[in-house]
């Protein structure tokens, strides 16, 4: 297949790239090589031929780069969770916008495939159950609880204790940021052209990607690279909350494979399929930092309590359907991929050498 993969010389792009190219696909590459994700690195992938810089909302470009493909892979998108409301007029348009104009372009090049980057934050919290009242949705937290350090959400029925679930690909949709609303709308978009043009698309929701060529020392990074960058520092990686945050951490590989199996799988029921692309596993925030700081000998994590504007308290995905639709199950184990990250390549952003 001749497959373009926007975003390709990204963290997860790139990983998808090599994976296609290694299957013996023939792989086009679109990426604008903004400096906040690649910094001084970007010079070095400007030689490889796959690769054109540009923007995914350029339609010219685009109507060159689609010519004679038979899938799109959609990774570009800005990402994170953002400093503030100020950064909503770039995730709306580097996302929304961009796949709108990606998707238009597919239309009228005649091409009926699409794999998107979608993410766990669509989902809000995860899934969790009431003794009481069984599955029910907890409301955002709130600030007095945690600036008291109670960071569990309580049922919104009758506030008790609530048991935390695998999320699955039904739960409802509850973005709790500017960049979640993004990846929903992206999803939107991309459901509603599947519907009018009978074409087929893969939403992957990406759970906690880490591995090589990851991002560091940059404001939207997340905690597996905001982590590493405080051992390479020589300080504690610095744990918010009380450090029992669960998540579902997958290794940059397994999402690679991941997203080759989807562009080259029968068609989605009804043209759209959201999967989880996870492993499935739990580990907690401060799982992942002990882990990272013994793979390199640093100090212990340290845990300081607070939370992140948007943070959630647990996510971790049921890998099931994923494993139905597309043949997929996360292969890198939490241990061996937490030590390889932790001298794993990074790339050094525009962010940092400011």
């Amino acid at each position: 297949m001749r497959i373009l993969v926007t975003g390709g010389a990204g963290f997860i792009g790139s990983a998808i790239v090599d994976a296609l190219t290694g299957s013996g696909h023939e792989v086009r590459s679109l990426d604008a090589l903004v400096p906040q994700a690649h910094g001084p690195e970007a010079a070095a992938r400007q030689s490889d031929p796959r690769l054109t810089i540009g923007d995914v909302r350029d339609r010219d470009l685009l109507r060159r780069l689609l010519a004679g493909v038979d899938a799109v892979c959609h990774q570009a998108a800005s990402v994170g969770h953002g400093l503030d409301p100020s950064d909503a007029p770039m995730f709306v348009t580097n996302n929304d916008l961009g796949t709108a104009v990606l998707l238009a372009e597919m239309y009228a090049a005649g091409i009926r495939r699409l794999v998107l980057a979608s993410s766990m934050v669509v989902y809000g919290e995860g899934r969790y159950r009431c003794t009481t009242h069984g599955i029910v949705r907890p409301g955002p937290r709130r600030d007095t609880d945690i600036a008291a350090g109670r960071f569990e959400p309580p049922c919104p029925r009758c506030d008790a204790a609530l048991t935390w679930e695998h999320v699955t690909e039904d739960a409802p949709l509850d973005p709790r940021s500017t960049y979640a609303a993004t990846k929903v709308a992206q999803e939107h978009l991309a459901a509603a052209w599947a519907r009018q043009c009978d074409g087929e698309v893969w939403a992957m929701r990406y759970h906690n990607v880490y591995g090589p060529r990851m991002p560091r020392d940059t404001p939207y990074a997340g905690v597996a690279s905001i982590f590493r960058s405080s051992l390479a520092a020589g300080n504690a990686p610095r744990v918010m909350e009380d450090g029992h945050q669960t998540r579902d951490f997958v290794h940059v590989h397994d999402v690679a494979e991941a997203n080759v199996r989807a562009l080259t799988a029968p068609a989605p029921d009804g043209g759209f399929a959201a999967v989880n692309v996870c492993s499935g596993t739990p580990h907690t925030v401060g799982d992942f930092a002990q882990a990272l700081s013994d793979a390199v000998g640093g100090p212990d994590p340290v845990v300081i309590g607070g939370a992140r504007a948007a943070d959630v308290r647990h996510v971790v995905a049921s890998p099931d359907r994923a494993a139905d639709l597309l043949g997929f199950r996360a292969r890198v184990d939490f241990a061996d991929g937490v030590t390889a990250f932790a001298t794993d390549a990074q790339r050094t952003t525009a962010t940092a050498l400011s």
